[in-house]
């Protein structure tokens, strides 16, 4: 019979020696996601969407006031703040800020997004990325972001993809640990690299299994002959969704996504929660997002 996963959580890595958590049992394979009632989505807005406002010189627009007042004016209920636009000696007072300034603007903090790179071997540059992933598990927990989208990385030199594998399902079985004591979940994006195909990215899903887990699904992520294919096949693993609003198919150009095929997709998998528009188009991202958040407030109702 199959192992529950809360139940292998709880068998797997309760085991400790000297204070620390260890591996007890082989993982089984990570099942699609079981929600007890109806598909339902909650819109949100990746900070990622507003990059060009952060950056420029002097920057338009901050993390902080800023991005939660456009969410607020754009009648958002939600934020997901990208970990690269916040000052780089933002500590746990900045946080907990953060997170009381949020609450009083009526705004739920989604998740976050880090930059990591999992495919190092044992060594120096993997435990720089280990750290850094605890870190931003420590500050999602104190802004109360409940999920960090999480990247595997691309093949590094003198490496090849089956090992680069490996090292990256080492690295998130070993994140995961910590991230489940902080109650953070980790999302693992479709970000090419060795996640650039549904069966790349579902190679390693499937090879952790943690009820802290699961995929961060990026709708224009998929450079492959049919993405909506590649999309419907990864989607009973989402715990998170990043809209795009252009898809570019395997030897194509950009063109607008179907964002109501999409939707659809996601309903008839039963997913429930939040769906954050990413904007990555070339349009002015401040005058047009406002029109994409309002086509996708009425797709998913």
């Amino acid at each position: 019979m199959k192992t529950d996963r809360r139940q292998f959580f709880a068998h797997a890595f309760c085991a400790t020696t000297g204070g620390a958590l260890v591996l007890t049992s082989p993982a089984e394979s990570l099942a699609p996601i079981q929600r007890d009632a109806d598909s339902g989505m909650k819109l949100s807005l990746a900070g990622y969407s507003l990059r060009k406002e952060f950056q420029s010189d002097p920057p338009v627009m901050d993390i902080c006031d800023g991005f939660m007042k456009f969410a607020a004016e754009n009648e958002l209920g939600a934020i997901e703040p990208t970990s690269y636009y916040f000052p780089e000696d933002a500590d746990t007072a900045y946080f907990l800020e953060y997170r009381r300034k949020a609450f009083l603007m009526g705004l739920t903090v989604s998740g976050t997004a880090i930059g990591n790179v999992f495919t190092y071997p044992s060594g120096e540059e993997r435990d720089k990325q280990l750290n850094l992933t605890r870190k931003w598990i420590d500050h999602a927990a104190e802004m109360g972001a409940p999920c960090i989208r999480i990247f595997a990385g691309k093949i590094q030199k003198g490496s090849n993809e089956d090992e680069a594998r490996k090292f990256a399902i080492e690295c998130i079985q070993e994140s995961l640990v910590y991230a489940a004591e902080k109650g953070v979940f980790l999302a693992l994006e479709n970000h090419g690299g060795i996640v650039g195909t549904s069966d790349q990215l579902l190679s390693i899903v499937k090879a952790v299994d943690s009820p802290w887990f699961g995929v961060n699904l990026d709708t224009g992520n998929f450079r492959t002959k049919d993405p909506y294919s590649d999309i419907a096949k990864v989607a009973p693993y989402a715990i998170t969704v990043q809209m795009k609003v252009e898809i570019r198919p395997e030897g194509g150009e950009k063109i607008p996504a179907d964002m109501e095929r999409i939707v659809n997709i996601l309903r008839d998998t039963g997913y429930r929660g939040y769906v954050a528009l990413e904007y990555e188009a070339d349009k002015d991202a401040r005058s047009t997002i406002p029109g994409h958040l309002d086509k996708l407030r009425e797709l998913i109702g």
